[in-house]
């Protein structure tokens, strides 16, 4: 089973190097009255952990929500 992680982890590292050795480009964000110039990967992960984070948030909310009411005592 260790053998297998190893090699997934190996396999998602080759294809996060690919991955942001193919999207280098500057690309120029525009948001309200701000513009921004960043490497496009970065905005690609920035927006991933942003995504994260809210379904991280989103989640807990409506387990806490959902979840049924403690009695005292």
């Amino acid at each position: 089973m260790s053998k297998l992680k190893l090699t997934l982890g190996l396999v998602l590292i080759g294809l996060v190097i690919v991955f942001t050795l193919q999207n280098t480009a500057v690309v120029e964000v525009h948001f309200l009255l701000w513009t921004l110039s960043m490497s496009q990967v970065l905005l690609i992960f920035g927006l991933l952990v942003i995504g994260m984070a809210l379904g991280w948030l989103i989640s807990s909310l409506s387990r806490r929500h959902l979840a049924p009411p403690r009695r005292a005592g």
